[in-house]
């Protein structure tokens, strides 16, 4: 297999289920999936049935009820949290709807911190963060705190940060859904472009069918499953 179709990221008879009272809420019920090094997949289906679940499982921020999520052809969501953690950090970039930057740091350094928790040096996650926001189009905002960005910017600003630790996979959660027609395009163009620079195995979920268009397939969630759209 060539690296290009290493696999990234693959899912395997994933259920999770919730308890509501009395009953019980399958929302996955043994979804299978694999994403490859490179790919930029879509996820594209109607709001509750299970997009963001699946994401925090595929991220290995909540544990399935059954299943297995491999990363990188390793098993993962069985390991501890304290390893999960590392491998979220290491290997995974999230990017959520709302940008979730901290108010108090600028735009340079909400993109350095996730690198410095990793033991990168300061003036290496400085030149990383200045590369990345300058491919996003903010060189002239690095010094910015977030209130000072539009909602594009801390967008880009938070893609930039999810990209920071060069993550072998990076999973978004409608991260354009909260922004206007044109910034939205703005910012998925951005988005996509450094992706594939990158080599970066993406899994996006989206609302948008023309955005997901530009993707090299598009899935969706059917009976709690995972199928070509």
């Amino acid at each position: 297999m060539s690296e290009a179709r290493m696999t990234a990221l693959r899912l395997e008879n994933l259920t999770r289920r919730f308890q509501s009272g009395e009953e019980t809420l399958e929302i996955l019920s043994g979804a299978d999936f694999s994403l490859f090094s490179g790919e930029i997949v879509a996820l594209v289906a109607p709001s509750g049935t299970g997009k963001s679940t699946l994401l925090h499982l595929a991220g290995l921020l909540e544990a399935p009820t059954e299943g297995a999520v491999y990363i990188d052809e390793k098993p993962v969501s069985g390991l501890s949290d304290t390893v999960r953690t590392a491998v979220r950090r290491d290997q995974i970039g999230f990017v959520y709807q709302f940008h979730h930057l901290l108010g108090e740091f600028t735009a340079c350094e909400n993109v350095m911190l996730p690198q410095l928790v990793a033991g990168v040096s300061a003036k290496a996650a400085k030149a990383r963060a200045e590369d990345l926001l300058g491919r996003f189009g903010l060189s002239h905002r690095l010094n910015s705190l977030p209130g000072r960005l539009s909602g594009g910017e801390q967008q880009r600003t938070a893609i930039a940060r999810a990209l920071a630790n060069r993550p072998k996979l990076l999973l978004a959660d409608e991260p354009t859904g909260n922004l206007d027609v044109a910034t939205s395009d703005h910012v998925f163009d951005e988005l996509l472009r450094v992706v594939r620079e990158e080599g970066v195995a993406a899994l996006i979920a989206t609302h948008n069918k023309e955005l997901a268009a530009r993707m090299d397939r598009t899935v969706t969630l059917r009976g709690g499953k995972l199928v070509a759209f």
